[in-house]
């Protein structure tokens, strides 16, 4: 790869580097270590975002080396496809007690590409439409959590290290450390917590700590904050290791801007955290063999890409000019996103040759402002309010110049993905976009500018397409973008450290 190397991604624990810059090629050890994910959501099962996409991929790039065994949990949604349900293996069931309640639970099984996942069954909880937005998501994961903790037993199968991540799983580190580490199978299991979104935290009222969670007020201190219960907070405080999902995320979360409140808590367990970067899966985003494409390619020949570019300008009735870059968003339309930057900006930049193609959902106000300016800008703008995984991989393939402006960004996969199918990356310098786009005029795969500021966007958005003219630079940019080993194969050995650190 260009201009991004494994020394590249640096690991923060407090201010020094928690690995050394080049993970070992080889660890040796006697026998294979556990490691039990427990996650909401995991691809291909069911996805709502990034989350879903790194504990699938994650835990099948570790399960390539001889030294874990990983297996992952998940609750048994309703909207898991019946093309994997219809292989699932049912091991049996038993009743999870959580505080005065004594839920059924059921576990299946199913084992792909060396990872094995478990899905735990309780109708009650889980078979409803979607993943998140219920008056009970507390409860439904604390039984989650819980049941965790009692298939351990059922199955014999005791990990070396619990992996949570996020709040959904975050009762599982506080269950094990307050409450199962006195039973003597459990002593012995390490517990690491990752942070995929610090905003999301899990909060509730000080009231339901035994009625809903099974917490007693001995552990009260564990959870509290700021007159709240915070899952977040608690696992924080429970596990051994805290990981976030970038290693600038790391450090921009001891800042109250990016830490929705929790810098203080982040602060005092600094000397266990530290910062991963994301990768994505390769083979499921390559466009040497993408059937979603109107046709492939690869990056030493880009021919196919200009028939992607046409095709897509043809689907969408802009006029099929091979000359004028096509700047894409393929985005969540909130606020954290840079939405409030577009905005200011896309009307001066429209006064130049360019197209713009947006495709995304979210707030109705940024829904109605892309509707609106499709309609003003008919030839030039298009706004398409959905979400589709096809046309997505149509527009990053179609498209020059993805355009990612994030206020704040944990990691991000969209630059990447866009990369991968050649699409140049203009990002703000925050999180996971600054740890995996690297400014052009430094030799780097994209575009950048440090401050969220709308004149800095525009001004990089207009460098980006002046040398969008030079075809020859172009094409070099295009080609070092494509090649930035954006795969797990890096990260996942920092994982491997970390654990095997965890153990010593």
């Amino acid at each position: 790869m260009d201009n991004f190397e494994a020394s590249d991604i640096e690991i923060v624990k407090g201010d020094r580097p928690l690995v050394s810059p080049a993970p070992p090629a080889e660890v040796v050890v006697e026998a294979k270590r556990k490691i039990l994910f427990v996650a909401s959501e995991a691809a291909p099962f069911i996805s709502t975002g990034g989350l879903a996409e790194v504990v699938g991929s994650l835990s099948k790039a570790l399960a390539k080396s001889d030294v874990f065994d990983v297996r992952v949990m998940l609750p048994l949604y309703q909207d898991i496809h019946k093309e994997y349900r219809k292989e699932f293996r049912f091991l049996g069931n038993f009743y999870v007690p959580l505080s005065w309640r004594n839920q059924y639970c059921g576990i299946f099984e199913y084992k792909s590409e060396g990872v094995t996942f478990y899905f735990v069954d309780n109708e009650y909880y889980f078979k409803r439409p979607g993943c998140y937005g219920y008056y009970d998501d507390g409860e439904r994961f604390a039984f989650l959590c819980r049941a965790v903790m009692e298939t351990m037993g059922f199955l014999g199968f005791y990990p070396d290290v619990l992996h949570c991540h996020d709040w959904q799983a975050a009762l599982a580190a506080i269950y094990l450390k307050t409450t199962y580490c006195l039973r003597p199978e459990y002593r012995h299991i390490r517990a690491a917590f990752t942070i995929h979104n610090i905003e999301y935290q899990g909060k509730y009222s000080l009231e339901i700590l035994g009625d809903l969670f099974g917490l007693s007020e001995r552990v009260r201190d564990l959870v509290e904050y700021d007159n709240c219960i915070n899952l977040m907070k608690g696992a924080i405080e429970c596990c051994e290791a805290v990981t976030t999902v970038s290693p600038t995320y790391a450090e921009e979360i001891k800042d109250p801007f990016y830490s929705y409140g929790l810098d203080p808590i982040i602060r005092r367990n600094e000397g266990k955290l530290c910062g991963i970067l994301n990768g994505i899966a390769p083979a499921a985003y390559d466009p040497a063999t993408d059937r979603s494409l109107f046709a492939n390619y690869n990056a030493r020949h880009l021919e196919n890409k200009a028939v992607c570019k046409e095709e897509l300008q043809k689907m969408f009735a802009l006029p099929q000019k091979p000359d004028t870059p096509v700047v894409a968003m393929v985005t969540r339309l909130v606020a954290g996103k840079g939405i409030d930057l577009v905005k200011e900006v896309l009307e001066k930049a429209l006064k130049r040759d360019m197209q713009f193609i947006l495709l995304g959902t979210g707030e109705s106000a940024y829904e109605n402002y892309f509707t609106d300016l499709a309609n003003r800008y008919q030839g030039k703008v298009v706004s398409v309010i959905s979400f589709n995984s096809d046309l997505a991989r149509k527009i990053y393939s179609g498209a020059d110049l993805f355009l990612m402006p994030s206020k704040s960004e944990p990691c991000g996969l969209a630059q990447m993905i866009s990369s991968r199918y050649g699409a140049v990356a203009l990002v703000r310098e925050t999180g996971g976009l600054k740890d995996s786009i690297t400014p052009y005029g430094a030799g780097g795969n994209g575009f950048t500018f440090r401050d969220y500021n709308a004149d800095d966007l525009l001004y990089v958005l207009g460098e980006a397409i002046d040398l969008y003219r030079d075809k020859k630079k172009w094409a070099t940019l295009t080609k070092r973008a494509m090649q930035t080993d954006f795969s797990w194969s890096t990260s996942s050995k920092y994982y491997e450290k970390l654990y095997l650190d965890l153990l010593k």
